[in-house]
């Protein structure tokens, strides 16, 4: 007989379409038993019958289980990297770029990239394409108003000139939010696009199996036109990149190379 946890990873796979068993089972399970205890059920069934009525309790589940924790330049001296030596090679022949930012949590990531394309592109000429599982990260990602801590690490010219201050938010203004585009998308299910010239996807696979994380690299490589570039996140390091037509070009930057 199926235990409690294993009834209920199958329940959300039936009715969300995701897929718990491809993400670290001790890690995912503690989290998740933390928030159950903490709503006051007593097993993972009882949980399972409230998360299909009560919509706050369902997004809080999502919010728990996709980590949406992000800030503007997180690690910013990885963005420092991204501008000195990998964004110059991209936009030799100063044309368009195609820009994934996967598993964008409430759009710091992608709203960061075009901060940083204005400097080389007018802004109506930046897409970036967003995706993330949970639809409530991307509601908030959309609205674009963050508290003072997600911005700590911008630099004072971009929050001057790309923010307004809304009581004690930041709202970021329509000019760049108009350079994203949101949209749901489950790595772990949904088909990729294609000729990607920058793929961001970080801190979020990390929580994903070893075969899960294998399936999501090859799938990355395969969306990337070729001298493409993914970033990962800093506890993500691919120790054979090879294995997917990938070369490290800098400490988490991976080249797609010529096959």
């Amino acid at each position: 007989m199926r235990d409690d946890y294993s009834k209920f990873i199958d329940d959300i796979k039936s009715r969300t379409g995701i897929d718990l068993s491809q993400y670290k089972e001790k890690q995912m399970k503690r989290r998740l038993t933390s928030l159950r205890d903490k709503k006051g059920f007593q097993s993972f069934d009882s949980y399972f019958k409230e998360l299909k009525v009560d919509e706050s309790l369902f997004h809080e589940f999502l919010d728990r289980m996709t980590i949406n924790v992000s800030e503007f330049y997180r690690n910013r001296q990885r963005w420092d990297v991204f501008i000195k030596d990998i964004l110059p090679t991209l936009i030799k022949g100063n044309r368009k770029l195609k820009i994934w930012s996967a598993a964008c949590s409430t759009g710091e990531e992608p709203y960061t990239i075009a901060m940083i394309l204005s400097d080389y592109f007018p802004l109506e000429n930046i897409h970036i394409h967003a995706t993330d599982i949970d639809e409530n990260a991307i509601e908030r990602a959309k609205k674009g108003i963050y508290p003072e801590r997600s911005l700590k690490e911008i630099p004072k010219a971009k929050k001057d000139k790309f923010f307004e201050k809304n009581g004690s938010f930041y709202e970021i203004k329509n000019e760049i939010k108009q350079c994203v585009s949101f949209k749901k998308h489950n790595l772990l299910a949904d088909s990729y696009e294609s000729s990607y010239d920058f793929i961001v996807c970080r801190n979020v696979l990390i929580y994903f199996t070893e075969e899960a994380k294998q399936k999501v690299y090859k799938k990355f490589s395969d969306s990337l036109v070729d001298k493409g570039v993914l970033f990962v996140g800093s506890t993500e390091q691919i120790f054979n990149p090879n294995s997917y037509d990938l070369e490290v070009i800098q400490t988490f930057f991976y080249q797609k190379s010529k096959k």
